[in-house]
C-alpha cells in the first residue's frame, strides 16, 4: 500500500512540474504574440550615460569640459561612458568638420560599463564648427555633439 502511496506522490508531483511549466511557456508564447512587453523579461540595452568634449583625461574623467576649443591646444578629445554594457560590442565616433566626415573611430565596449574615447590632433585648416557623432554598429545614433576650433 505504501508504494502505491509513494507512486501516485510522484505523479502528482510530475503532473503539477508539467502544468506550471506548460502555463509558462503558453504565457511567454501569448506575450510575444500581443506585443506585451510586461509580460516579457526586462532585456537590457547599451546605453550611452554621458558624452562629453574635453581638453584632457585625468584618470577616468574628461577635464576642461567645453563647446570652443583654441588651437593652440593642438587636440580635442571626445570621451563617453556607456552604462550597461550588456555585451561586448563596438561604437563609433564619427568626427565632422564642417560637415564633412574626417575620420571615424571604431571603440570596443565590454560589459557591464565602458568608458571610451578618441581624439583628433589641431591643424591650421582646423578651425570652425565641428561634431562628434556617437553610433552602435549599425549606424544608429546615440549623440551628436557640437563644438569649435578657434584662434
Amino acid at each position: 500500500m505504501r508504494e502505491r502511496s509513494l507512486c501516485i506522490g510522484y505523479q502528482y508531483t510530475v503532473l503539477t512540474c508539467l502544468l506550471f511549466f506548460s502555463v509558462f511557456i503558453s504565457s511567454k508564447v501569448l506575450a510575444e504574440k500581443t506585443g506585451d512587453p510586461a509580460a516579457l523579461p526586462a532585456v537590457k540595452k547599451l546605453t550611452l550615460v554621458e558624452a562629453v568634449m574635453c581638453e584632457e583625461i585625468e584618470g577616468p574623467s574628461p577635464r576642461n569640459q567645453a563647446i570652443v576649443f583654441s588651437m593652440a591646444l593642438g587636440k580635442v578629445i571626445c570621451i563617453t561612458s556607456f552604462d550597461p554594457v550588456p555585451e561586448g560590442t563596438w561604437v563609433y565616433h564619427k568626427w565632422f568638420r564642417r560637415d564633412k566626415l574626417v575620420t571615424k573611430t571604431k571603440l570596443f565596449l565590454r560589459p557591464p560599463r565602458w568608458s571610451a574615447f578618441s581624439s583628433i590632433h589641431l591643424r591650421e585648416v582646423d578651425r570652425g564648427p565641428w561634431r562628434v557623432e556617437i553610433t552602435d554598429q549599425q549606424g544608429n545614433l546615440f549623440q551628436t555633439l557640437r563644438f569649435s576650433i578657434t584662434d
